[in-house]
């Protein structure tokens, strides 16, 4: 009793309630307003405590690349933040000690309300959130943001301030004592106004003398300056604080730039350096050494992929972990709110308190959902970006054997399809943890409803996921196979495509579509297996709830456990816990079957053997460059089948060697020797000096004839006009429409075969070599030309240089310092022309056999060569240095043009072209009509429980068996759902790939001339997989979801009409922010896509010139312009994601509004207007 009241007045009173009791009741009301919010606002505010300051610390910290040493303060600013952190960690220490008392001592003081559950777990959490705060406060300011550091101040006296106010209304009045939690509050509440007096009055931003940007500035200041342009273009996510990060507020300028105007690539900041595949290449392949070191042997590159993103796993899984935390109150604050609805509340004002929880709840929920799949594409975008550096920095170093184990098309499939596979792997990998401790959850929440009969709903499901455990395998083993069959077809493709005017040459076209088909037909067959696999488990998965639901039920009626409003709601809004993680399932066992099946096939290309070429010195010590003694060489890997045979050779500095033989002889393989392409078997050999290497077959990359021939090195004017000059090329210059920045095509497809030559010759000499290597550079020019370029450019522009040459024009032999004659891989004698023609008769026969043909051929050559020459007289003689001097023409006026892109919105026609196929309308509306049904089945499932449960005139026999029988009904609804999802999917593919294939076939020879072609093999791998498996059922769920939206819609207004006050603005607003939306991401889709075409041409192009690549010793080069794709690719697609969870958080808090705006409206309605099923279908179906 708080005041002693004399037995006189008491005595005097009788009939009437005493001051004491008046105060007892009216303290014990307030109590009471309390005894709803103290187990989950009071635990959930405790947590938060903990949550924040951890989540803030470990984002600074990986935003960070200062150690923790330098992060912690070594002198406290000022006394106020010294007294706090000291005073708030010794208070902290109290207070986990008073939890682990509260825990191991019963009954202490009689106090029974000390020792509930929830008061020792607050008690714990206080003490871990006091002791984060002192280390917080303790950490600089300037690392974590002084706007954190103030918010945090402001935050946590608030929270004190609550749980402050919960332990005073708790305090025992009869004992009139305060107990010792309290005391401690006391103290809590007065160490967080040392904070916020600190945090708000005392922090100066340049207190600690810099910037939030002094822990990243490098100590070298010249460095620095060459750095400011790319941080002004540096993401806006690097720059972002902990409020901009968890809002993405950040992306709000790219969001307005893409609605004010068509958003192009330029327009796209660069990712943050931690996301650059540069950065995650160097990252992993220092963990994969020092694994190697520490272990031995070869690491897992899965294992270390997991090792290397251990904190960015740890920080999204906390992020997981408190959405499944939150999202499972749901189901108890709805079980509050039916329990006020039957007047079964605690307080007066319980239904506003569960109004704002539940608005609180949705957006906890939201924010932490919103980053946990932020955070996990990131990661994935990270996985991907090293992947595909991976296999391009492999395939620079594959071998013979390797490259007939994996072809061009097949490696451009692991970086477009599996690399893109395994990156979807890390969205989906805390669901495979999350499901289960989601589950466990809601069994709790159901045995807490309706007790035992929750085993029925334990063992349905158990039955689930073991009828589902056998097609999981042959999903695997489906997939496996479909990607070995698109593997066969892409490589068909890749051959026809690369040959097309072969094909039409010879009108071989229809021939090779009906090979392709048949291909195809073997995809297809694989792809409906795989297809049929997923909606079997899609089936049996979405089919589980009903099952759950049914079983449980009846086994209630066996039990004699009675169905009430407040268990049978609790139970049906529990089952939304259930569903989701069940239905999940399928979608998260297909990701990590396609990622398993990609990786398998990544990881086999990047155990692929490599080349062992010899170590090759850059400057020469003696006079020999190339040294070869008993060397043999072999393509295979085979030892006992030698390609070149006892080689011997000695090659002198300057000299002039010449190689010749039959065909088959030996001549490009002992060049591929000298650079190091074929495997030694036995013997030595020794090469020093630059090498400059030309092709039997011209190598030549997309783009300017200038490019071709610069090769990277700097524009030095007076060589390359010399260059020009030395390969004959000026003429030809003068005849291409814009001199040397002429756009040449892919594979030089506008050039004849002389130009190409001529120009890989130019490409070899300006790059000023010590060897060059020669392999048959006459062959693709004529006599008059061939002559000339041997004569200015062998025996002139390389006077001085050492050149090994394979020819068959025998009229320049003489010219060489000496002669290899080869036959059967061995060199049969090396000696000078005069020489080889007196005493060796197999070289006398060679000559003798070329002669007539020679003679023939150089006849018909001079005299065309004449009659062009009659023809280009007349010709104005001032052109020779316009193509030096000239501007750079418009790309649009060149042949290969910048991939064309849709702009701004084209509306339903992609949906309608998709539909159009091959009965596609009739399939998606029967899926739908499907769904439809399938809707009205559930709705009528729930509204017949709402409506009968209370209803004493239903038994409950009867209740459960109509609510099996309706389930029952939608079972065979939902299986054709899924039947008519597939046949969709594969009859569109089918039509879709004949008409690309058509069309491919039907195309010009100019066609593939303008058109790279990894732009096209980017339209038929990884587009196509996308059409194949993606989009039927995404498609089609994105109607259901629609569906279910307007229903859900439906039901609410048949139910209650007030809420269109709030669901019409709402959905004004939502319409038009999905418009904002969809200005950009429709861009960065596309964005995206031409991207991946680029990269996809980098790649191919890369791989066919790889000897020369590496010849000229360029491959760091070409990576790093390979890494600059990637990157922006990378690009487009971190800001296509971050825009979507931009948008869901948005229209997610719009949806939580709505939520708690219902709650509040049903909680203003006189009791009796709605029933208790009709509140809970508005609150349920609101927060659906």
């Amino acid at each position: 009793m708080l005041v002693a009241t004399p037995p006189t007045i008491r005595s005097s009173m009788s009939g009437v309630k005493t001051l004491d009791d008046e105060l007892v009741q009216e303290l014990n009301s307030l109590r009471a307003s309390c005894s709803c919010a103290n187990p989950l606002l009071l635990i959930g505010i405790a947590a938060l405590l903990v949550i924040i300051p951890c989540l803030q610390l470990l984002l600074s910290f990986r935003k960070s690349r200062a150690s923790a040493r330098q992060l912690v303060a070594l002198r406290f600013n000022s006394p106020l933040q010294f007294a706090g952190v000291v005073f708030n960690g010794c208070l902290g220490l109290v207070y986990l000690g008073l939890g682990l008392w509260m825990v191991a001592v019963d009954n202490i003081h009689q106090d029974a309300s000390v020792y509930q559950p929830h008061w020792w777990l607050v008690a714990l959490l206080q003490g871990f959130s006091l002791i984060l705060t002192g280390f917080t406060f303790s950490v600089r300011p300037c690392f974590l943001g002084v706007a954190f550091v103030r918010f945090w101040s402001v935050f946590l006296i608030v929270c004190a301030a609550f749980i402050f106010y919960s332990s005073i209304v708790h305090i025992d009045v009869a004992d009139k004592a305060i107990t010792m939690k309290a005391c401690f509050d006391v103290l809590f509440l007065l160490g967080t106004l040392l904070f916020i007096v600190y945090g708000i009055g005392h922090i100066k931003e340049d207190g600690y003398g810099g910037t939030d940007n002094d822990l990243r500035e490098p100590l070298n200041i010249e460095i620095s300056s060459d750095t400011d342009h790319s941080d002004s273009q540096m993401s806006p996510f690097a720059k972002a604080g902990f409020f901009s990060t968890m809002s993405f507020l950040w992306l709000n300028p790219l969001m307005k730039m893409g609605y004010e105007k068509p958003l192009e690539e330029k327009d796209l900041p660069l990712l943050d350096p931690t996301d650059r595949s540069h950065n995650q290449y160097l990252m992993l392949l220092e963990k994969l050494n020092n694994k190697e070191l520490q272990r031995n042997g070869t690491p897992s590159i899965f294992w270390t992929i997991i090792s290397c993103h251990k904190s960015g796993i740890m920080v999204s899984g906390l992020f997981a972990l408190v959405k499944v935390l939150v999202l499972s109150s749901g189901p108890l604050l709805l079980k509050a709110y039916v329990n006020v609805s039957l007047e079964k509340g605690t307080f007066t004002y319980e239904a506003y308190v569960l109004a704002a929880a539940l608005l609180f709840c949705k957006c906890c929920e939201s924010l932490s959902q919103r980053q946990w799949y932020f955070r996990t594409r990131r990661l994935g975008l990270q996985v991907r970006s090293f992947l595909s550096a991976a296999i391009y920095k492999k395939h620079q170093k594959l071998s013979n054997t390797g490259k007939m184990k994996h072809s061009s098309a097949e490696i451009i499939s692991y970086v477009t399809v599996d690399a893109y596979r395994i990156g979807e792997f890390p969205y989906r990998f805390h669901q495979t943890w999350t499901a289960s401790l989601q589950l466990c959850i809601a069994l709790s929440i159901l045995y807490n409803a309706v007790g035992l009969a929750m085993i029925a709903s334990l063992v349905v499901i158990i039955i689930t996921v073991l009828c589902n455990t056998p097609v999981a395998k042959l999903q695997h083993k489906f997939q496996s196979e479909l990607s070995k069959a698109q593997d066969v077809r892409l490589k068909a493709m890749f051959e026809s495509l690369t040959h097309m005017k072969v094909l039409k040459l010879y009108a071989w076209e229809k021939h090779f579509k009906m090979v392709i088909k048949g291909l195809r037909e073997i995809e297809y067959k694989w792809l409906s297996t795989y297809q049929l696999s997923r909606a079997y488990s899609r089936v049996l998965f979405w089919a589980s709830p009903v099952f759950v639901s049914a079983a449980t039920f009846f086994t209630c009626y066996l039990l004699k456990i009675p169905l009430d409003a407040t268990n049978v709601f609790t139970f049906v809004a529990t089952l939304s816990l259930v569903q989701d993680p069940i239905r999940q399932i399928p979608d998260v066992i297909g990701v990590v079957i396609q990622a398993k099946v990609a990786f398998s096939r990544i990881a086999r290309f990047l155990d692929a053997p490599e080349l062992r070429g010899q170590v090759r010195h850059k400057h020469c010590i003696g006079e020999f460059p190339i040294v070869i003694n008993s060397g043999s060489f072999s393509w295979d890997e085979n030892p006992f089948k030698s390609t070149l045979k006892n080689i011997n050779l000695v090659v002198k500095i300057g000299a002039k060697v010449a190689i010749c033989g039959e065909v088959g002889s030996g001549k490009s393989t002992l060049l591929a020797a000298v650079l190091g392409e074929i495997l030694k078997i036995e013997g030595m050999i020794q090469v020093c000096g630059k090498i400059a290497y030309v092709s039997q077959d011209a190598w030549i990359q997309t783009g300017t004839v200038r490019d071709n021939i610069l090769f990277v090195s700097p524009m030095d004017k007076r060589r390359y006009q010399e260059t020009l000059s030395r390969c004959c090329l000026v003429k030809d210059l003068e005849m291409l429409p814009f001199g040397d920045h002429t756009q040449i095509g892919e594979r030089g497809v506008t050039l004849s075969g002389g130009q190409k030559q001529r120009i890989q010759l130019a490409r070899a000499l300006y790059q000023n070599a010590d060897i060059y290597l020669l392999d048959d550079p006459f062959s693709a020019v004529d006599a008059h030309t061939a002559t000339s370029l041997f004569n200015e450019y062998v025996m002139g522009a390389l006077s001085d240089k050492t050149v090994l040459l394979v020819t068959h024009q025998v009229d320049f032999l003489p010219g060489f310092d000496s002669i290899l004659l080869m036959s059967n891989g061995e060199i049969i004698r090396s000696a000078p022309y005069q020489d080889l023609m007196v005493s060796c008769q197999e070289f006398q026969n060679l000559v003798k056999a070329h002669k007539n043909t020679i003679r023939i051929s150089d006849l018909n050559k001079v005299l065309s060569h004449k009659a062009k020459g009659m023809s280009t007289k007349k010709k104005n003689d001032n052109h020779g240095n316009i193509y030096l001097e000239s501007v750079k023409p418009s790309p649009a006026n060149q042949l290969i043009k910048t991939e064309e892109r849709e702009i701004g919105d084209t509306g339903l026609k992609p949906y309608i072209l998709y539909l159009r196929q091959n009965k596609g309308f009739l399939n998606a509306s029967l899926c739908a009509i499907s769904y439809i049904v399938l809707l009205a089945g559930q709705i009528s499932q729930n509204s017949w429980m709402a409506a009968n449960v209370q209803n004493p005139s239903v038994n409950t026999l009867k209740l459960i068996l109509v609510y099996i029988v309706i389930g029952g009904c939608m079972m065979f609804f939902l299986l054709s759902r899924c039947l008519f999802i597939v046949v969709l999917g594969v009859q569109t593919s089918r039509s879709l790939f004949s008409q690309l294939l058509d069309s491919l076939f039907h195309a010009p020879v100019s066609f593939y001339d303008s058109t790279p072609l990894g732009r096209v093999l980017s339209r038929v791998s990884s587009d196509l997989s996308i059409i194949d498996l993606d989009v039927p059922f995404t498609f089609m769920f994105s109607v259901s979801a629609s569906l279910n939206a307007y229903s859900n819609l439906g039901v609410l207004v048949f139910v209650t009409w007030q809420i269109l006050f709030i669901a019409v603005p709402m959905i004004v607003l939502a319409t038009r922010l999905q418009r904002y939306y969809l200005a950009s991401a429709k861009e960065l889709m596309r964005i995206n896509g031409t991207t991946k075409s680029t990269l996809a041409n980098h790649l191919g192009e890369a791989i066919s010139g790889a000897t020369t690549i590496r010849a000229f010793n360029q491959e760091h080069h070409f990576f790093a312009k390979y890494l600059e794709l990637v990157d922006k690719n990378a690009g487009a697609y971190f800001y296509n994601f971050a825009a979507v969870e931009w948008l869901i958080l948005r229209l997610e808090t719009m949806s939580a509004v709505t939520v708690s705006f219902c709650a509040f409206a049903m909680a203003l309605l006189p009791p009796g207007t709605l029933s208790p099923g009709e509140q809970f279908i508005v609150v349920a179906g609101t927060a659906r």
